[in-house]
């Protein structure tokens, strides 16, 4: 995983539970994650519906699945700890993408995704934005245990991230027009 190593912080529910696991080292980052996710599932299920959370099983079950698969082998690219900037763009790169898939389909693969797509149900607001205010959020409190100089690139991360998930959200959907009356 590139971020771990880097201190690169994610944004979201994985980000808080990395602080969470910083203040208190007892409470591994993947228990953490799963108390801050249940909550936002529920909301998402009240404002989004069953198949909200049916493609959200899907996609949170292959995230973990593969996670699990891909953790009991050694690094690809062990040395991309001494490129912070390539590891942040790579992660971008894999979170855009991914997540958009997830997304696009109607489900989140994290708590943080189902916040991010409630705040769109009830704001209207585009998803990149949405992941924005909560990953800005995140990164503040991050500045607690990590150093100013890696939160440029968790930043950059959660900006290049959010927008791909909102580009692949988007691409091939027709855009309407409101003109003004």
């Amino acid at each position: 995983w590139c971020y771990v190593p880097n201190q690169i912080t994610l944004g979201g529910m994985t980000g808080l539970g990395q602080i969470i696991h910083a203040i208190v080292p007892a409470i591994p980052v993947g228990s953490a994650v799963i108390a801050l996710n249940l909550p936002l599932f529920l909301l998402g299920w009240r404002l989004l519906g069953k198949s909200f959370i049916a493609y959200s099983i899907v996609a949170g079950g292959g995230f973990s699945v593969f996670y699990a698969v891909f953790e009991r082998f050694p690094p690809l690219w062990p040395g991309l700890a001494q490129h912070p900037l390539v590891a942040a763009l790579a992660g971008a790169a894999f979170v855009g993408v991914g997540v958009g898939f997830a997304v696009r389909a109607g489900g989140a693969p994290g708590g943080d995704d189902a916040l991010a797509m409630s705040i769109c149900k009830l704001t209207k607001w585009n998803i990149q934005w949405a992941y924005l205010a909560s990953d800005l959020v995140v990164l503040a409190l991050s500045a607690t245990y990590i150093p100013l100089s890696r939160l440029g690139y968790s930043l950059l991360t959660v900006l290049l991230s959010g927008q791909l998930i909102g580009l692949v959200q988007n691409v091939g959907k027709k855009r309407t027009i409101q003109k003004d009356g």
